[in-house]
């Protein structure tokens, strides 16, 4: 098993770098689950200029590893890797990058999804909007993501 990446930050991230470093690190695998976030442009309608996404540095980072190293036991993978950015995005920039490495998709694809369901529900970050009217508003839980948490 190659362990867990996990990492929290400003830098963005290149999507086919990550991927190549997990293959590397898991020979041997047979499926590959990914997913990659991206600013959304608009919210209730309403455009967004921009989004804030704040941490508390040492605490998220023990609460993600700990979620993927969970993940990494229950479905028996040979890796993952978790990146969230954290400051001021745009739309279209890349938030967060999940992915997981097994021996066959089923697995891989499943451990994606429930990382990254924990992350929109149960991870220590905080997201504020802020609209292209000048409005400012912080990110509440979404029923429909507290809904497809509850399967895990």
């Amino acid at each position: 098993m190659a362990g867990a990446v996990v990492r929290i930050g400003a830098a963005d991230f290149e999507p086919g770098a990550e991927l190549r470093s997990l293959s590397e690190r898991t020979e041997g695998a047979g499926g590959l689950g990914c997913f990659i976030g991206i600013v959304r442009g608009e919210a209730a309608g309403r455009p967004i200029a921009a989004m804030t996404l704040e941490h508390y540095p040492g605490m998220t980072e023990r609460a993600v590893r700990a979620i993927a190293e969970e993940a990494q036991n229950r479905w028996h993978l040979l890796g993952t890797t978790v990146i969230h950015r954290v400051g001021r995005l745009t739309p279209g920039e890349r938030i967060v990058l999940v992915m997981a490495a097994a021996l066959h998709r089923g697995p891989a694809l499943e451990a994606t999804s429930f990382l990254i369901d924990w992350l929109k529900t149960k991870a220590p970050f905080w997201k504020k909007e802020h609209f292209t009217d000048g409005a400012e508003a912080w990110v509440a839980a979404r029923a429909s993501d507290e809904a497809a948490a509850t399967r895990w």
